[in-house]
């Protein structure tokens, strides 16, 4: 028999908010990592992309809220993002299943606003770790009262340009705090440093003498577990992955040519030059090809309405930097096309991982020069994905043949996919 939320502990009144919005039933992740949420275990889970990691650790702290909603004027929950995109599609979440008071508490916007948020007492607070740790600094957020902190893309947390700020988060919570982090890909660099950021809380405590806090807490081991979930091989199974060759001078061009002759649903176009963004963008547009354009450039309000007017399929193209890729849940993104090969994997994995959600399948385009054609056949067997090479040719997407002069031809009967996904 199918497990079902009420299974898990999940109360009626979020059950029936899930059902309304179309979800129904558990997903392995969420099967797995609810019950451990719920013991109040200390827990890093990785997970690919698109499995519904967010409400794994999202419906039982909310049960939890729910469960204890006489305490409510103190956070009692922190979650941790990298990106300003995560986190409002964070608290869009719990806003969609819960009540429960949430704020935002985002670097780059005005201290000055996120300060009276935090006076109408926001049970979960969400936002970067920097502001967050700001926040408490200035005395504004009271840290005494929160139970569980989630470091949600902990890798990304934890890298090095923002592992202090998160480490500091971390030292600022009373030692009783349930640690959560998740992501797509867990290196070990990230498991020694979050293990070793739990230790030093521990360590801090037992200096303080904090022993009513022990006795007091759930958690009186700070050793975490390391979950680490199947893989659905959404990558090699649900993506169909293509390669375009085009020269650096040539790309945008090449990628009008490729939305021509897709006619793509929902298309995620990521760059790694910020300053590309708005010259892709204005190209695009030029030749009637309505965008959006998303980078740390563009103010909040910007951002968010991009996305807004990208989720809602009022506009079916979206160009943005890395900024998109992590763990953002846009629905129905049919087409993801990469403009040059990210430096690291695990940026591919994200950035291909925005198609293909939720069981659905998709297409990853890379349109690249020599160079990075040759490094994505290296990725190619690293990852142990099949890539089809294609060529455009008279306003078809093809596979590309040789003719009798050496030249490449397109060719409708390769046999693979030459559509949408798999």
């Amino acid at each position: 028999m199918d497990k079902q939320f009420s299974d898990f502990g999940i109360g009626e009144e979020i059950i029936q908010r899930l059902n309304a919005a179309g979800i129904t039933a558990p997903t392995a992740v969420q099967q797995k990592i609810m019950p451990l949420v719920a013991e109040g275990k200390n827990l890093m889970f990785q997970s690919e992309t698109g499995t519904g990691k967010t409400f794994a650790y999202l419906l039982p702290i909310l049960q939890r809220l729910c469960e204890k909603s006489q305490n409510s004027n103190s956070v009692r929950i922190l979650i941790a993002s990298p990106t300003y995109e995560l986190a409002s599609q964070i608290k869009a979440q719990v806003r969609l299943v819960s009540d429960v008071k949430c704020a935002l508490c985002i670097g780059g916007a005005p201290i000055s606003r996120q300060v009276e948020l935090l006076k109408e007492k926001p049970q979960i607070v969400i936002g970067g770790p920097a502001r967050l740790l700001e926040l408490i600094h200035l005395k504004k957020l009271k840290a005494d009262a929160v139970e569980t902190l989630v470091l949600d893309e902990a890798d990304r947390l934890l890298s090095p340009e923002l592992r202090n700020d998160t480490e500091g988060l971390l030292e600022r919570l009373p030692r009783r705090v349930q640690l959560i982090g998740n992501s797509a890909t867990v290196s070990d660099y990230t498991r020694k440093v979050l293990q070793s950021a739990r230790d030093a809380i521990d360590r801090a405590a037992s200096a303080n003498n904090s022993s009513k806090e022990t006795e007091a807490s759930g958690n009186e081991s700070g050793t975490i577990e390391f979950v680490t979930m199947p893989t659905e091989d959404v990558l090699r199974k649900r993506i169909t992955h293509i390669a375009i060759f085009a020269e650096r001078r040539d790309k945008i061009d090449t990628l009008r040519s490729f939305i021509n002759a897709v006619k793509p649903k929902k298309l995620l176009v990521f760059t790694a030059k910020s300053d590309q963004i708005e010259n892709i963008a204005s190209k695009l547009r030029y030749r009637k090809l309505e965008c959006e354009a998303l980078s740390a450039k563009i103010g909040k309000q910007e951002r968010k309405a991009a996305i807004d007017r990208f989720r809602s399929g009022k506009v079916a193209i979206l160009v943005t930097t890395d900024l998109a890729s992590r763990g953002l849940d846009i629905p129905d993104v049919t087409h993801v096309v990469q403009m040059d090969l990210p430096q690291t994997q695990d940026f591919f994995i994200h950035r291909a991982g925005r198609t293909a959600r939720a069981g659905k399948t998709g297409m990853n385009c890379v349109i690249g020069d020599a160079f990075e054609l040759e490094n994505f056949a290296k990725l190619e067997k690293k990852l142990k994905i099949k890539v089809y090479p294609k060529i455009l040719y008279k306003g078809k997407l093809l596979a590309p043949r040789p003719d009798a002069e050496g030249n490449d031809v397109g060719d409708e009967a390769d046999g693979d996919n030459n559509g949408s996904g798999k």
